[in-house]
Formats: structure tokens, sequence, C-alpha cells
């Protein structure tokens, strides 16, 4: 087993950061898919009491059912303007939890790139010792032949 390096302990510490991050944003998506849900269900049963409406007026509506339409009609529309702020404010967390995704996803690149270039760096300077060992057995070889 290697040992382990500070760069190492970077990455693996960048890494759960941003699977953390990841996680959120995650969680910010359901959220909003579920504010989402429950706007179109209000939408919707507004659409569908307006109708009721609409065929009770066709039919002949006293004044006081009349004015009970509206005003629960009226408290719809205000939920509805309710869930469409609530889901705006769902859309900004899940903005910036993809913000911050993305900034750790980058922090998390560059620790990386750093460990490839020293990695390759590393190769490098085995290979160099390698070519350097093998000139040395070449030249010590020729030098113990006969003339």
């Amino acid at each position: 087993m290697t040992a382990s390096t500070p760069l190492d302990t970077l990455i693996d510490k960048s890494r759960d950061a941003r699977d953390q991050a990841g996680r959120l944003l995650a969680d910010e998506r359901r959220g909003e898919a579920q504010s989402a849900a429950q706007l179109r269900a209000l939408e919707q049963y507004r659409a569908d009491y307006g109708r009721q409406l609409q065929d009770a007026m066709n039919a002949g509506i006293d004044a006081a059912r009349l004015g009970d339409y509206r005003r629960f009609i009226r408290s719809l529309d205000d939920a509805i303007e309710q869930a469409r702020r609530a889901l705006a404010q769902q859309g900004e967390r899940v903005a910036a939890s993809r913000d911050q995704w993305q900034q750790r996803q980058r922090q998390l690149s560059s620790y990386d790139t750093l460990a490839q270039r020293r990695a390759a760096q590393a190769r490098h300077q085995e290979q160099r010792r390698e070519q350097r060992a093998s000139d040395e057995t070449n030249n010590n070889a020729v030098a113990r032949r006969p003339r």
C-alpha cells in the first residue's frame, strides 16, 4: 500500500465535499420537482373549479353561491401565487447548489490534475534513472571487453 500524501488527503476531502454537494443538489432538485407538481395540481384544480363555476353560472346560480365560488377561487389564486413564489425560491436554491457542486468539481479536478502531473514527473524521473543505469551497464560492458 502506498503512503498517503497531503495531496491524496486533499483529493479525498475534495471528493467527499463534491459528493456531499451533489447529494444536496439532488435533494434541491427533488424539492423543485415537488414544488412544480404542487403548482400544476393547484392550477389544474383552479381550472376545474373555474369550469364548475362557469357551468353553475350557465345553469343559473344564486348570489350567495356565486360569492362562495369567487372567494374560493380567490383563495386558490392566492395559493397558486404562493406556490409560484415557492417554486422560484426552490429554483434559486437549485442554482446555488449547482454552483456549489460545480465549484467543488473544479477544485477536485485541479487537485487531480496536480496529482497526474506529479505522477508523470515521477515516471519521467524513474525512466531517466533506468536509462542512466542501462547506459552505465552498457558502458561497463564495453569497458570490460578485450580490445
